[in-house]
């Protein structure tokens, strides 16, 4: 059995349906957004980089300079650690009390986000750590009456060394939303109780915001994977990933006849049926049953019928030189995340995240 760190050759995943991932376009993405932001950034590869592979990913963006990089939970950090072994890793969801001596063993960094962390890591001989201040998000985080607490308490930080101040923009993406400028002067209010500690302020879209969301340390993630940072403008991104499948089948039906699951889509004319070999199991929406389209060569075949478990079903009719094994491409190529997300309803971070094990992941 193939352990979790090993890749399969293009041959083997190409079996199945296959996520081909282009390390170069993640490293080109980040060296831009380092650029446009003024200062360093970071990288985020929770949710195995956003589906794309985070132990694959990872290695690449460290040789191009990169220095800390950010997960949500420890096992993630662990894996990465094995990749990584001199970088700056920090989990974002914070540790509790068992985990401590992993984060120990493995130099990791801890976010912490309440006092009950804090407690946590200082009681057990607390080292460097980032702390989260809560500007509006209302998930993790420090509030402000906890922040002046700990600038009135200095006891309460002894022996931790907060290496970064941070906070998560609610919604960078809508320059124009106010919740912008007031997460920015909240974040002024903190930072300002703490002038000697280091901050971190701007995701992905808050690199565009402009000079004001500026800090020592940006957290740059959907972006690296090519996901727009700018909605309503031209992407500045590069595509990271695409997305194919095989052709198991090819079916001549009649007019009056029904494809897939409950009848949901009836021919109106011949119809040649591509029967391909992804299906909600793998990632792919079972929401998208008659909506959308895959790509041949070119051609648009649109999806009809349902999104069953292992299978999803589309009209070839005309489109020419498709056969059995023939690879057709479900993301890139001309469909973005986004517009699969348009059409399942959902947005383009969970599009790429869904993507299951059961798809080959290939790295160039």
């Amino acid at each position: 059995m193939r352990t979790s760190s090993e890749r399969p050759t293009h041959a083997e995943a190409g079996l199945g349906a296959v996520l081909d991932v282009d390390t170069a376009a993640i490293v080109a993405n980040w060296r831009e957004l380092a650029r446009r932001h003024g200062a360093p950034a970071a990288a985020v590869l929770k949710a195995d980089a956003y589906g794309h592979g985070a132990c694959a990913v990872a290695p690449s963006l460290a040789r191009a300079g990169c220095e800390t990089f950010f997960v949500a939970h420890l096992g993630e950090a662990l894996a990465l650690r094995a990749v990584l072994p001199a970088a700056r890793i920090a989990v974002l969801n914070g540790p509790n009390g068992p985990q401590i001596p992993s984060y120990r063993a493995a130099g990791i960094v801890p976010v912490l986000s309440s006092p009950g962390q804090l407690a946590l890591w200082r009681e057990a001989g607390g080292g460097a750590a980032f702390l989260h201040a809560d500007t509006g998000m209302n998930r993790l985080g420090f509030g402000e009456a906890e922040m002046a607490h700990l600038a009135a308490e200095p006891a309460l930080l002894a022996r931790v060394e907060v290496a970064l101040l941070m906070t998560h923009l609610v919604a960078s993406e809508e320059p124009a939303d106010p919740a912008n400028a007031l997460q920015r002067e909240r974040f002024a209010r903190l930072r300002a109780l703490f002038p000697a500690w280091k901050t971190s302020l701007a995701n992905s879209s808050g690199i565009f915001l402009g000079a004001d969301f500026a800090s020592d340390l940006a957290r740059p993630g959907a972006a690296l994977y090519g996901i727009n940072p700018t909605p309503g403008h031209a992407n500045p991104m590069r595509p990271a990933a695409t997305l194919t499948a095989p052709v198991l089948q090819l079916r001549e039906i009649r007019p009056g006849e029904s494809v897939g699951y409950n009848a949901t889509w009836r021919a109106e004319r011949p119809t040649r049926i591509a029967t391909v070999g992804i299906g909600y199991a793998d990632g792919w929406p079972r929401v998208l049953g008659n909506t959308g389209h895959a790509l041949f060569d070119g051609h648009v075949l649109p999806l009809v019928g349902r999104v069953s478990m292992d299978l999803t079903t589309y009209d070839a009719t005309d489109v020419r030189g498709l056969a059995e094994g023939s690879r057709v491409t479900l993301l890139g190529e001309g469909v973005a995340a986004e517009t699969i997300a348009l059409w399942a309803g959902t947005n383009a971070y969970e599009v790429l995240t869904r993507i299951g094990p059961r798809v080959g992941r290939c790295h160039r």
